[in-house]
């Protein structure tokens, strides 16, 4: 979007067409639902206030990718500060499945995905960055973007980060 539009009708626009990558990186970096609220407020927040450094030379998306994921790295290490948390399985729209399914695929369904959740969040904070921008489809010169490496690192750190999270989800990568 051009300079010239005023901070509140960009911001809104970027909460309209990218409100997937806080609500996802919220997601990721956090153990229970409140802990997800609280941060998914936080990057917000942060957007809000990086929007003038904002001048167009890297998209929306990766701005919002970079801006979100540095906050989600520092609520990572002020974690730590905080007390323990119980894990509770979250209930976002993303885990609902198709309504063609039965219970048990849905329960199944469910317990997968937490499964696959869980291990992403046991990752060491660099990786689930990585494993969080490809899910999203980000290409490994738009991750390199945002979490500044180059693309060819971007391969060679995702097909690691892929064969750890294959290595803890072992037995489930069929289910999965």
């Amino acid at each position: 979007m051009p300079a010239t539009i005023p901070d509140e009708v960009r911001f809104t626009a970027w909460l309209r067409d990218h409100a997937a990558i806080p609500h996802k990186l919220s997601r990721a970096y956090t153990f229970n639902p409140d802990d997800g609220a609280d941060l998914h407020q936080e990057m917000l927040m942060q957007l809000w206030r990086s929007l003038p450094q904002f001048h167009g030379e890297a998209k929306a998306s990766t701005w919002i990718y970079r801006v979100c994921l540095n906050t989600a790295l520092t609520w990572q290490r002020d974690r730590r500060r905080r007390a323990a948390r119980v894990n509770v399985a979250f209930d976002t729209p993303a885990d609902v499945p198709s309504p063609e399914a039965g219970p048990v695929e849905t329960r199944e369904r469910a317990e997968r995905l937490e499964i696959l959740w869980n291990a992403v969040r046991s990752l060491p904070a660099a990786d689930r960055s990585l494993v969080i921008l490809a899910l999203d489809g980000l290409s490994h010169r738009e991750i390199g973007e945002v979490i500044g490496m180059t693309e060819n690192h971007v391969g060679v750190a995702l097909l690691r980060t892929r064969r750890k999270l294959a290595a803890q989800l072992k037995g489930m990568n069929d289910e999965l």
